[in-house]
């Protein structure tokens, strides 16, 4: 079921979960009047404090039943010193400041050097799985004011970028994945953690 954004304010919106029709559909693009509309900002302001409860550091919006082009984004210091320092140095993560794109346009580069590596997803709870992505992309978006930004990403941040836009065309990670590597995030914490 789709929810109506424009009833949305300030609060702490549902994930949907994966067989959610609305998971597996192309989200809708936004005008710039769209975006600058009290409402979408106030549904981005909503989407900032899921993604930060979840914790996660991506959150598209037909994840929590929104079918528009709109992801934030952000990976927090905390969260990667949780891993070994191998562990961050193999992924190539950074911190990652918040920001939010909508109508994202993705180049990938480098498509023939991919990296595998287990990815979770808040709409997929309790499983993670391998997945190759590219290692660099470029992307075109608009911001919170819709304004042209341009990123160039590579590493963990590339991987986030490529994950969150593949929701907004009803993409799941686990279409990418070799369905062999999937396993509870338990089970990886045990033996791949």
């Amino acid at each position: 079921m789709m929810m109506d954004f424009k009833e949305l304010n300030n609060i702490k919106l549902k994930i949907v979960q994966v067989g959610d029709p609305v998971l597996r559909t192309v989200a809708r693009s936004l005008t710039k009047d769209e975006i600058l509309n009290t409402a979408t900002q106030q549904f981005i302001s909503s989407m900032i404090n899921t993604l930060r409860d979840a914790p996660g550091v991506g959150l598209a919006a037909p994840q929590v039943g929104i079918s528009l082009q709109i992801a934030v984004i952000e990976d927090r210091e905390e969260y990667i010193n949780l891993l070994k320092p191998e562990d961050i140095k193999e992924r190539d993560r950074r911190p990652v400041p918040f920001h939010v794109i909508i109508n994202p346009k993705l180049t990938l580069l480098e498509v023939e050097n991919q990296a595998h590596f287990y990815e979770g997803c808040l709409s997929l709870s309790g499983f993670v799985g391998k997945v190759p992505r590219a290692l660099k992309v470029f992307v075109t978006a608009l911001n919170e004011k819709a304004e042209v930004v341009n990123i160039e990403a590579q590493g963990w941040y590339a991987r986030i970028l490529q994950h969150e836009i593949d929701h907004l065309n009803g993409t799941l990670h686990i279409d990418r994945m070799n369905m062999k590597m999937l396993t509870t995030v338990e089970n990886y914490k045990k033996y791949h953690g």
